[in-house]
């Protein structure tokens, strides 16, 4: 077995009495597409939160590509190659669409301020590449003709899309998407599957996902956690899963468990 490229070991967090995560165990093998679900409540984007730097465990270790990532603050973790997106979109609304995938380029720009300051002809080449890579997502994204539209102006499907593009454009090595079929209908969550599904093998990433859409999750994903009230209640393939009955009782319910 090849070594993690996550590895999440005995990770609690505590608020007060309240704890919302609990002795927690993940790993993530490289190329991975994983699942993480569970009843709302459960602990999952406290998971996230952990996973880059938003909350500190309060107990466990969290390793991320041989490296130790406790106390690291988030834009250390962004660097050291994980990215993410978020449950409510989070984009520079009044931005255009172009900018808001440049924003992400910034953080492994290879011109440094110094050159902005005084625009020096590195400062010029840096914001051409960026500008250039930029376009290429959105190409892939199926959102270059908007490049000038502002953000919010987007239809939600397509803000969905773009902020996975942005955390793309920080070139991660492991993806985190907080629920990236929130709010799409039918059609754009089969367009989505495929999307991730086309991303991972373009982009070589491995990527977690928490999601409700149990048909998008068993869809696409390899490998699935379950959360229940902080705690890891289950983990396995689909299928395992699909049939395990504590997590019918906790999350799935047995009609949902037939149909996913």
């Amino acid at each position: 077995m090849t070594t993690p490229l996550l590895k999440v070991d005995q990770v609690g967090i505590q608020f007060g009495g309240l704890k919302a995560v609990s002795n927690t165990n993940a790993e993530l093998h490289k190329g991975e597409l994983v699942g993480l679900i569970g009843p709302n409540g459960a602990g999952k984007t406290t998971f996230f939160n952990l996973l880059t730097g938003v909350y500190v465990p309060t107990e466990g270790a969290i390793t991320f590509n041989g490296e130790r990532l406790n106390g690291m603050k988030p834009y250390q973790i962004t660097r050291k190659g994980i990215s993410r997106t978020f449950q409510n979109i989070r984009l520079f609304n009044e931005l255009s669409v172009l900018d808001n995938v440049k924003v992400a380029y910034h953080s492994n720009a290879k011109h440094g301020i110094f050159s902005s300051i005084f625009r020096l002809p590195t400062h010029f080449r840096g914001e051409q590449e960026m500008e250039e890579k930029a376009i290429e997502f959105l190409k892939i994204f199926n959102l270059e003709n908007y490049k000038y539209e502002k953000a919010k102006n987007l239809p939600y499907g397509q803000q969905r899309r773009l902020e996975i593009a942005r955390a793309l454009a920080a070139q991660p090595k492991l993806l985190l998407l907080d629920e990236p079929a929130a709010g799409m209908n039918p059609q754009e969550t089969h367009d989505l599957m495929n999307l991730i599904s086309f991303i991972r093998e373009k982009f070589d990433l491995t990527v977690l996902l928490i999601e409700h859409d149990m048909q998008l999750v068993m869809g696409v994903c390899e490998r699935i956690y379950v959360l229940d009230h902080g705690q890891l209640i289950a983990q396995g393939t689909p299928e395992e899963i699909r049939n395990n009955p504590k997590v019918i009782e906790a999350y799935l319910g047995e009609e949902v468990a037939a149909d996913a």
